[in-house]
């Protein structure tokens, strides 16, 4: 456990220019907080303590604003910057070395009964999430991979490859592709993405939902032309 702490505290001080002594990590971090509250709980919920889990959890949630299912699975070296608002769910699992900052949420979309049914990510190793970022299902994040922040991703990504937007879609970000850190996911000057074509794409979203309005006006008025020529009963 200490040699696993140890670890962790370098992992982040890599990480996060910010971070100037492994004292300061240990007793200011929520990340640090909230992942050690996971590992209890987690064992908690294996045992099948299921209601003491949750509040371990909770209670941890409370403390560092960071809410972590007990029963997600989660690999060495998480870092979650800042840390408020993320969420992460019951059957989430997350790699090696991933990076999240605040406000991510690793959700389900389905309310499916089923515990045992696979609604939220997989996040492999080395994965970046930026602020904000939505990914969504039983979807896969590649390795390396990179979320930009704000991204709502609701389809799998490759690894080594930067989705950004709403709904998420593939950014040409080179430095990126070459596996290079780079904080909330996308450099502010690094992506590519073409106006025109978010252009073209909504312009064709607007033609077909104004065809799906003219059938139904169509339809309805043939419906009140039908309803006018029937007889009324007397």
């Amino acid at each position: 456990m200490l040699q696993r702490i140890k670890t962790h505290i370098a992992a982040i001080k890599e990480r996060d220019p910010a971070a100037p002594s492994w004292l300061e990590i240990l007793v200011t971090y929520p990340s640090v907080h909230a992942l050690f509250f996971h590992r209890v709980a987690h064992r908690v919920y294996k045992a099948r303590l299921r209601f003491l889990a949750r509040f371990i959890s909770q209670m941890a949630r409370f403390l560092t604003g960071i809410e972590i299912h007990p029963g997600a699975i989660i690999g060495k070296h998480l870092f979650i910057d800042h840390g408020m608002g993320v969420v992460i769910g019951e059957t989430a699992i997350i790699g090696d070395n991933v990076m999240m900052y605040h406000g991510v949420t690793l959700g389900g979309v389905t309310n499916d009964p089923n515990h045992k049914a696979k609604r939220h990510p997989t996040i492999e190793d080395g994965v970046i999430i930026g602020a904000g970022a939505k990914v969504l299902g039983d979807i896969t994040i590649g390795t390396n991979a990179r979320i930009g922040s704000n991204a709502v991703v609701t389809r799998s990504v490759l690894s080594h490859k930067t989705v950004i937007g709403v709904p998420a879609h593939e950014a040409n970000v080179t430095a990126l592709n070459r596996g290079e850190f780079v904080s909330y996911g996308t450099p502010c000057d690094g992506v590519t993405d073409d106006p025109i074509k978010l252009l073209n794409c909504l312009n064709q979203e607007l033609a077909e939902t104004k065809k799906r309005l003219a059938a139904l006006e169509e339809g309805q008025a043939n419906k009140d032309q039908v309803k006018s020529k029937t007889p009324k009963a007397s």
